[in-house]
C-alpha cells in the first residue's frame, strides 16, 4: 500500500516499522473473513483492512476523531487476521502504534478513563487482585450481573507443589489473575513437571508480564514491567534455567514479544531477545517428554478452546489437541474454532456487548459436541466462557492432573 507519512508521523520512534507494515498490505480483504467484528458488525472500518486504511490516514496526518478511536478500541487483537493474511502483514504491530498515535491525540470519556484506569490499578497487581476476588465471592449475591460472572464458579484450590529437587529446572511466571480466579492451574502444572523429572522455580519478583498496561493506553508502563520481570529471571537464566514457562496463553504471547518490544533499548535489547526465546507455553514443554511416564489413561469427553494468543500469536493450533488425544481424553469436533471468545484481556469489559456476543457464539460451537467439560490454555478464556453459566470450563491441564495415577 501506497504510504506517504506525515512529518510527525516520521519522527516516531516505531515510524520505519509502521511504513513498513502499511506498504505490506496488498489490500486484499482476505483477512475480513475470519475477523470476528467484521463478521458481527458487517462494518469496513470494524475489520483489519479498514482499521489499517484508518491508521495509514492517521499517519499521514489526516484527522484523528473519537470515531477512529472506537473502531480501533473494537478490536480483539485476536490476529486471527495475521495467520489469514497471504502477505504477512505484522498487524499487531501496526494496531499498537496506530493506538498510541490515536490515543495521544482523543481524549477518551470520564466513564472510560476511570475503567481502565480501574483496570490497570488493580488487575496487574496479584494480592489486591485476589483480595477482590475473595471479597467479592462474599458479596457475590449483591453484585451487578457483569462483575457476578467474572468471579470464579468452582475454582478449585491449590494443591501441594512439590518439594523435590529436580536437576532440571524451568521458571513459571505465576500471572495476575490466574492465582484469584484458578490458584490450582499453575500447582496443576508444577505436579505435571514433577513426574516427568521438570522442577518449578519459584521467583517470586516477577510480576504481570505488562500485557494489561501496555493495551490499555499505557504503553511505556507495560514494557517497563517487561524490564523488571528480565531482571526478575535473569540471574536464574544466567545458572542455566532451560525455559520461562507459561500457563497462560496471554502472557506467552506477550513476553514471546519481548525480544522485538524492546529491540531498541540498548540496556536490555540482547536479554529481552534471550528471554523471548525461553519463553515456552506449558505445551511446548509437555509435548517433548516422555508423556508415558505419567500413566495416565484418560476416556473424559472433551471440547478445547484454543485461545487466539495460542493459536494466532504463538502458531500453536492443535498442539493442546494432540497432547490430549495422545493421553486418551476424547475431544470432540468444534466448529469455527479459529474464531475469538471475546475475552481478549479486558476487551470483555470494556466492549461488553460485543464480548458476550462473541461468548455466546463460542459456547454454541464448543457444547454441540455434547462434552462433559471445556477445556482452555488462557485464564481470560476460562473466567469469560464460564461466566456465562453453562458446561464448566477449566484449565486443561488440571485435567491432566487430576487424572494422574
Amino acid at each position: 500500500m501506497q504510504t506517504t507519512l506525515s512529518e510527525r508521523a516520521s519522527a516516531l520512534p516505531r515510524a520505519a516499522e509502521a511504513e513498513s507494515i502499511l506498504r505490506s498490505c496488498v489490500h486484499c480483504g482476505f483477512c475480513n473473513a475470519t475477523c470476528p467484528t467484521y463478521q458481527l458488525l458487517g462494518d469496513e472500518l470494524d475489520g483489519p483492512r479498514g482499521r489499517i486504511y484508518l491508521i495509514k490516514q492517521v499517519l499521514e496526518g489526516n484527522e484523528v476523531t473519537q470515531k477512529t478511536q472506537q473502531h480501533l478500541d473494537r478490536c480483539l487483537s485476536c490476529r486471527n487476521c495475521e495467520t489469514t493474511c497471504p502477505s504477512g502483514v505484522d498487524y499487531h504491530n501496526l494496531l499498537d502504534i496506530g493506538r498510541a498515535v490515536v490515543d495521544a491525540a482523543v481524549p477518551r470519556p470520564l466513564g472510560q478513563r476511570l475503567l481502565r484506569e480501574g483496570l490497570r490499578q488493580t488487575v496487574p497487581h496479584p494480592q489486591l487482585f485476589k483480595a477482590l476476588v475473595s471479597g467479592g465471592q462474599v458479596f457475590r449475591a449483591l453484585l451487578p450481573g457483569p462483575l457476578q460472572s467474572k468471579l470464579p464458579r468452582t475454582a478449585l484450590p491449590a494443591k501441594p507443589r512439590p518439594m523435590t529437587h529436580r536437576e532440571r529446572q524451568v521458571l513459571m511466571l505465576e500471572g495476575c489473575v490466574q492465582p484469584g480466579l484458578s490458584p490450582n492451574t499453575n500447582a496443576a502444572a508444577a505436579r505435571v513437571l514433577d513426574r516427568l523429572g521438570i522442577g518449578v522455580l519459584p521467583i517470586p519478583e516477577a510480576g504481570c508480564c505488562g500485557a494489561v498496561d501496555y493495551h490499555l493506553d499505557a504503553q511505556a508502563a507495560g514494557l517497563n514491567r517487561a524490564r523488571h520481570n528480565i531482571d526478575a529471571w535473569w540471574p536464574s537464566i544466567e545458572k542455566g534455567a532451560e525455559a520461562i514457562v507459561q500457563t497462560a496463553s496471554g502472557c506467552g504471547a506477550f513476553i514471546k514479544d519481548y525480544g522485538h518490544l524492546l529491540a531498541s533499548d540498548p540496556a536490555y535489547a540482547d536479554k529481552a531477545k534471550k528471554v523471548s526465546a525461553l519463553a515456552r507455553d506449558l505445551v511446548e514443554v509437555l509435548r517433548d517428554e516422555p508423556l508415558e511416564r505419567l500413566g495416565i489413561h484418560a476416556a473424559q469427553r472433551v471440547a478445547f478452546h484454543c485461545p487466539c494468543t495460542l493459536q494466532h500469536a504463538q502458531k500453536l493450533g492443535g498442539a493442546v489437541e494432540a497432547l490430549l488425544t495422545e493421553l486418551g481424553f476424547n475431544l470432540t469436533v468444534v466448529a469455527d474454532a479459529h474464531l475469538c471468545c471475546g475475552s481478549a484481556g479486558t476487551y470483555s469489559l470494556t466492549q461488553p456487548e460485543l464480548s458476550r456476543q462473541l461468548r455466546d457464539n463460542k459456547l454454541n460451537a464448543l457444547e454441540s459436541g455434547h462434552p462433559e467439560v471445556i477445556v482452555t490454555a488462557n485464564i481470560g478464556c476460562q473466567v469469560h466462557l464460564d461466566g456465562a453459566g453453562r458446561t464448566p470450563v477449566r484449565h486443561w491441564i488440571e485435567l491432566v492432573e487430576a487424572a494422574l495415577p
